[in-house]
């Protein structure tokens, strides 16, 4: 073999080496369908303690999808008295009583649409003792991002 050929040879081969490394590495580098989806909910939880901490009730809630449920000690209740306990407990006016946080989300996905998202909440500030919880969300997934479906908090 002549030395041109071999070096047009040894060319392919290095240019067909680079080129896999770099598709293997993109591929290594890409996150997967589930890491992206589990970041589009706890992006939203964040967004949602936001709007709680800054008194906006309205958009706090808009997380809940129109047909939640949250499990009270005496069975599961709608959004109407979700939103009537967040107001009567947890806020002083247009104002929440403590800042909110979320803790130790970890996301289990029960089908394509649909995740149990379970953490912990600290209610924090305004001069008022620290309180904490935990929580189990069933969360689903519709045209308008994830939703909670159906809130276990204690």
């Amino acid at each position: 073999m002549s030395t041109r050929i071999f070096r047009i040879k040894y060319m392919q081969l290095a240019l067909l080496a680079g080129f896999l490394f770099c598709v293997f590495r993109a591929n290594a580098q890409a996150p997967s369908e589930d890491d992206i989806r589990t970041k589009e909910i706890t992006t939203a939880m964040g967004n949602s303690a936001n709007e709680w901490n800054k008194g906006n009730l309205k958009a706090f809630m808009d997380l809940y999808e129109p047909s939640a449920t949250m499990m009270m000690p005496g069975g599961p209740v709608g959004l109407d008295a979700i939103r009537s306990l967040y107001e009567k407990s947890y806020f002083k006016g247009s104002m929440p009583k403590q800042n909110l946080r979320y803790t130790d989300m970890k996301v289990r996905f029960l089908g394509k649409n649909y995740a149990l998202l379970t953490g912990g909440f600290v209610l924090y500030g305004n001069g008022l003792p620290e309180r904490s919880g935990r929580y189990s969300l069933v969360m689903i997934h519709n045209k308008h991002g994830w939703k909670i479906l159906h809130d276990h908090s204690d």
